[in-house]
Order: structure tokens, then C-alpha cells, then sequence
């Protein structure tokens, strides 16, 4: 059973209707009627990680273990909205962490990436905030962050280019000062 969901904030509401008048459209016609309080329930969706924090989202999820080699999620799906056109971009974000004796429940790192990618934001900050976000939670020896993202602002305005995706990463610690344990992420996440 879903949770109930709260109705929209009546303000965004408002707001998308004028959007609509402003565009020239009738928002009373039978295809609109509905659109502003689907659009801003969408948006309060794409930027509900405003209403989150990591110590929540962690919810003491941190565990004691003797392990110190790589850890590694990969392929995880984002969809975020980009800040200066507010319009999607997408892709996957691969995360590895050398443990200091810390490790994180498995579920924990993508709901992090959930979280920094609900906002308006740009796939360089994005990148660095989950990063930060799991080298401060687990003071590991290491922790690197490679996303790979395709842009609407690139894909249907703009230049218009198709093909293009723009590739992100941050290492920290052991990552960044050993260039073997950086290419052996590399490795395990097929980026080269």
C-alpha cells in the first residue's frame, strides 16, 4: 500500500498555470485542466532531496567490520534537473570507498545519490556532494565518485547534439594519491 500522498504546495500550482497562460495555452482546456497540480506535484518529486539529510538517510546504518579492501556500487541510475535551464539530466553514478574499518549498508549510497540528485543542480557539484557526503560519514582511506550524465538542456535546445555525455569524478584519499588503486576503479567500472 503507498503511503498517502500530501497534495502540492498551492502556490506551485498557481505558478504552472501562469506558466501555461504565459506559453499562450488555455489551462482550462480539457488536456490542461489537470497539468499544473501534476507538474507541481512532479517538481516537489524532483526536488524533494531539499527536504532530506544524510544522518536520516544513514539512519545509523554504519557498521563496525574488519574489511579494508574496495567497495564498490556501480550502475546507479540518477535523474536530476539541471540548475540553469530546469530541465532533466540522467545517468549512472559508480561509488567505491576503501573501508577504515567502517562499512556502509548497502542500500545507504544509492539513496545518497537519490538525495543530492533531487535538486537543482550541476553534474560537477552533484558528483562532489556525494563524495563529501560518504567521506564524511565513514572517514574511509579512500572514496571515489564517477557519474555519466546526458543533458536535455544539450539534447533538445541549445546545440542540439544527441550523442554526448558528460563524465564527472571525484577520488579522495587513497584514490587520488595512488594512481593503481584509481585505475583499478576505473577498471572495475569500465570507465577509462
Amino acid at each position: 500500500m503507498k503511503p498517502k500522498q500530501e497534495p502540492p504546495n498551492p502556490e506551485l500550482e498557481d505558478l504552472f498555470t501562469k506558466i501555461i497562460e504565459n506559453l499562450g495555452e488555455d489551462p482550462s482546456r480539457q488536456g490542461l485542466m489537470k497539468t499544473p497540480l501534476r507538474a507541481a506535484k512532479a517538481m516537489e518529486f524532483l526536488t524533494s532531496g531539499y527536504h532530506q539529510n544524510v544522518d536520516e538517510i544513514l539512519n545509523a546504518a554504519i557498521f563496525e567490520e574488519d574489511y579494508d579492501e574496495m567497495v564498490i556500487v556501480k550502475e546507479i541510475e540518477f535523474y536530476s534537473l539541471c540548475e540553469h535551464h530546469i530541465l532533466p539530466f540522467w545517468g549512472k553514478c559508480h561509488v567505491g570507498y576503501l573501508p577504515r574499518n567502517q562499512i556502509i549498508g548497502l542500500s545507504k549510497i544509492p539513496r545518497i545519490v537519490d538525495m543530492f540528485s533531487r535538486r537543482l543542480q550541476v553534474q560537477e557539484r552533484l558528483t562532489r556532494e556525494i563524495a563529501e557526503a560518504l567521506e564524511t560519514a565513514l572517514d574511509p582511506r579512500g572514496v571515489a565518485v564517477v557519474m555519466e550524465g546526458q543533458h536535455l538542456c544539450m539534447m533538445a535546445r541549445g546545440v542540439e547534439k544527441q550523442a554526448p555525455r558528460m563524465t564527472t569524478n571525484v577520488m579522495r584519499g587513497a584514490f587520488r594519491e595512488d594512481s593503481s588503486t584509481r585505475a583499478e576503479f576505473l577498471r572495475c567500472v569500465q570507465i577509462s
